[in-house]
């Protein structure tokens, strides 16, 4: 069976458009509603806190039926008939519960495409990064595109904005095919002997870690620059500089891991990341340094992802992909992602925004220690999707 390379890609695409709409404006259509910080903190923590519990139950179900397409339609088109509750009233309860019944499914998408992704590449993992940058492209015709329609309309439209987004990645996950030979496939040993491996401890840690850090930057990026007078155009452009130094290093990741260990690059990654968000703290009003924080976005995101994606199918192989994948998904993006949500909101006001990312620095530099210690020390060399 050929690679199914545009659909792969559309999906990508349609996905992180959607988040590209998603993640940048959101807060700011939650405070235009009347939210307080805490408020906003918390329903960002409920949309993360699916994460724990969503993916491992879709993963489970995706390798046990091998129908992992069927559950991403499924998921897929739930996700947009949900969130077009938010437009039924603007109560806090209901945005609460809401919040929850969307992302429960909206969560579960992503780490079995990740799965899927990576059964149609087995012959061709090196191709991974070249699909995955059609997400970045996505995103970037989001931010830019509804940055500047925030700037000249009502930010009240951003919900029905992103309910045609939510459709798209129903339509483009039916036209996209299964991957062959997944269904009845044999598992060989069991998924909690690899959990209970030290190193996968330490990854788990390491990239739970990562995403509180990047908590304060998903929920009050946006609102940061707003406080310091940047405008939604520049704002949407700022979030669009990140994820075009993210596509440039999806386009050269193959040398990287040619030139420099999984390991090695892990560690710079988390490095970076704490320059990252001392950059942020300390230098918002100086414009080239905000670039230049932004432009690091290719690192505390972009490589660190693409290391993710290539330990998570040497750590969980070909049998435990599923259920390796939604882990990883809970554990980094749902913990991590929950406790960055929380006390970023909660700090927003009491300790100030400046203090809020100098506590993401300080999860980073933890990172690298436990990433310094605990992974890959052993097989500093590996290079085993590099092609």
């Amino acid at each position: 069976m050929s690679l199914p390379y545009w659909r792969l890609s559309g999906f990508y695409f349609c996905y992180f458009a959607t988040l590209g709409a998603f993640l940048p404006f959101w807060s700011l259509y939650l405070k235009q509603e009347g939210f307080a910080a805490t408020e906003i903190g918390e329903l960002t923590a409920l949309l993360v806190a699916t994460k724990i519990v969503a993916p491992n139950l879709w993963g489970w179900l995706a390798d046990k039926t091998g129908r992992r397409l069927r559950l991403i339609r499924f998921t897929a088109l739930l996700s947009a008939v949900l969130f077009a509750g938010f437009l039924y009233s603007n109560e806090y309860r209901w945005f609460a519960v809401v919040t929850v019944a969307f992302s429960f499914f909206w969560n579960a998408t992503l780490p079995q495409f990740e799965a899927a992704t990576m059964f149609h590449l087995k012959a061709q993992p090196q191709r991974y990064s070249r699909i995955r940058l059609w997400g970045s492209v996505g995103f970037i015709s989001a931010v830019l595109g509804i940055g500047r329609f925030l700037d000249d309309f009502s930010i009240a439209y951003l919900p029905d904005i992103i309910i045609g987004l939510l459709a798209s990645n129903w339509l483009v996950s039916l036209i996209t095919p299964e991957a062959a030979g997944l269904k009845g496939s044999h598992e060989v040993g069991g998924i909690w002997q690899v959990l209970r491996r030290g190193e996968v401890i330490a990854f788990f840690a390491v990239y739970m870690l990562l995403q509180v850090a990047h908590g304060p930057y998903y929920v009050f990026y946006s609102v940061y620059l707003q406080q310091h007078a940047y405008s939604a155009t520049v704002t949407g452009l700022l979030w669009a500089l990140g994820v075009c130094s993210e596509i440039v290093m999806f386009l050269f990741v193959g040398r990287l891991l040619k030139l420099f260990s999984v390991r090695g690059l892990l560690l710079g990654s988390l490095a970076l990341s704490m320059v990252r968000w001392l950059l942020i703290a300390y230098r918002v009003d100086s414009l080239p340094w905000v670039l230049a924080a932004q432009c690091l976005h290719s690192a505390t995101f972009g490589v660190a992802h693409v290391v993710a994606i290539h330990l998570l199918y040497q750590y969980f192989g070909e049998h435990h992909q599923g259920k390796g994948q939604a882990f990883y998904a809970s554990l980094s993006y749902g913990l991590g992602g929950m406790l960055g949500s929380l006390y970023s909101g909660y700090f927003w006001d009491s300790l100030g925004a400046r203090e809020v990312y100098v506590i993401a620095a300080l999860a980073s530099g933890l990172a690298l220690l436990i990433a310094f210690v605990g992974v890959g020390r052993g097989s500093r060399s590996i290079r085993f999707m590099s092609n």
